[in-house]
């Protein structure tokens, strides 16, 4: 094998917007498009590794994070010798904790690092010559999907799309209006069967709300109730919550540390948790996490709702740790993810089947999106 250690050349983001007929709603807010960054990082051997920072939120954050990649964190990177992967994003994560609390600006830098970071262990996998599924140490290349993403206005059409397509399992948006978030559910669960239904809120309920209107999901099965408070509320919110329904509670795309992660896994409230390897962390933290998660007799999610680069690293991750966890994959029309996220587009009853390249084992053709790129 190449000698794990590297120095790095050069490192690129390029943004890219692809405009929807159909927004993505959330509780929160509505996707006009589809953003995403692309990262790639290059070592002075030639080898090329690519990774995706999570960039969905406010509506020009694609392009602000291109510019702190190209124009504060490579700088830091060029010409670094990284004796092993997660040299560099300890690199860069200490190089730019005073400059990210100075800007107010935690969390674009937290996921700039991150989409670096997943370029950084692809270079490393194909430096090695082998599938990174394989490196983060899997046994098993086959691994469960389900349909994200489902908005509350044409869900049962959307769903029905999905089914169609090879899923077997959905989750569908809800914290709207409560009657139509019920008959939603309803339809959703009558269409998959038995399969796997579980309801995201994006943290759009208080608390009081989520006391009152959690207890009326429980006819659906759900096998899981994802933020349905703020992730940043108190955590006697959660247990009460937790102590009053029947089903899990899931969490983990907004935390942000790895105290944040072991405060959770210590307690019994969440029994799905959701690290998002683009948004915080890529697989220098998100890997031990996710291995913390199973150890603690959680399942172990990845979140993920971008482009398709992100979404095979989140594949590979999930291969390389196993347990029962599930892949999210969002269902909405996105070349930038179709085109990009290779096996992940070929569900088979449920599942996918990761290959044997090198590293995620896909070299992307940024010229077919050539017409989407903005900065």
């Amino acid at each position: 094998m190449t000698s794990p250690s590297f120095t790095i050349r050069s490192v690129q983001a390029f943004g890219y917007r692809y405009p929807l007929t159909t927004p993505v709603i959330t509780s929160f807010g509505r996707m006009k498009d589809r953003p995403a960054v692309f990262v790639r990082v290059e070592d002075m051997d030639g080898n090329i590794g690519w990774g995706e920072v999570w960039c969905n939120f406010p509506a020009p954050g694609a392009e602000h994070r291109v510019r702190l990649v190209n124009e504060v964190l490579a700088p830091a990177l060029v010409g670094f010798n990284a004796p092993e992967p997660s040299a560099a994003f300890e690199r860069l994560t200490q190089g730019t904790s005073v400059l990210a609390l100075q800007s107010g600006e935690a969390g674009p830098f937290a996921q700039s690092i991150a989409g670096i970071d997943l370029a950084v262990w692809d270079l490393h996998a194909r430096r090695q010559n082998v599938a990174l599924w394989r490196l983060l140490g899997g046994a098993r290349r086959t691994i469960k999907v389900y349909a994200s993403g489902i908005n509350p206005v044409g869900s049962e059409r959307t769903a029905e799309a999905a089914l169609g397509r090879g899923y077997r399992a959905l989750k569908l948006k809800i914290g709207f209006d409560p009657a139509g978030d019920r008959a939603n559910l309803a339809a959703l669960r009558r269409l998959v069967g038995e399969g796997l239904l579980a309801a995201d809120a994006n943290q759009g309920w208080a608390i009081a709300q989520a006391l009152e209107l959690a207890p009326q999901l429980e006819c659906f099965g759900l096998a899981w109730l994802e933020e349905p408070i703020r992730a940043d509320r108190p955590w006697q919110e959660w247990q009460q919550l937790h102590e009053t329904v029947r089903f899990p509670l899931a969490a983990g795309e907004n935390i942000a540390s790895h105290a944040g992660f072991a405060e959770v896994l210590r307690e019994p409230v969440l029994g799905v948790v959701q690290p998002d390897i683009a948004k915080w962390g890529g697989l220098s933290a998100c890997t031990s996490i996710a291995r913390d998660i199973l150890t603690s007799g959680k399942m172990f999610c990845p979140h993920y709702l971008g482009a398709g680069i992100g979404l095979l690293a989140s594949a590979h991750l999930l291969a390389g740790v196993g347990g029962d966890g599930l892949l999210e994959v969002d269902c909405n029309e996105n070349p930038l993810r179709d085109r990009f996220c290779g096996p992940v587009l070929a569900v088979r009853d449920g599942m996918i089947t990761l290959g044997d390249e090198a590293g995620l084992g896909i070299t992307p053709d940024l010229a077919s999106i050539e017409e989407y790129r903005t900065v």
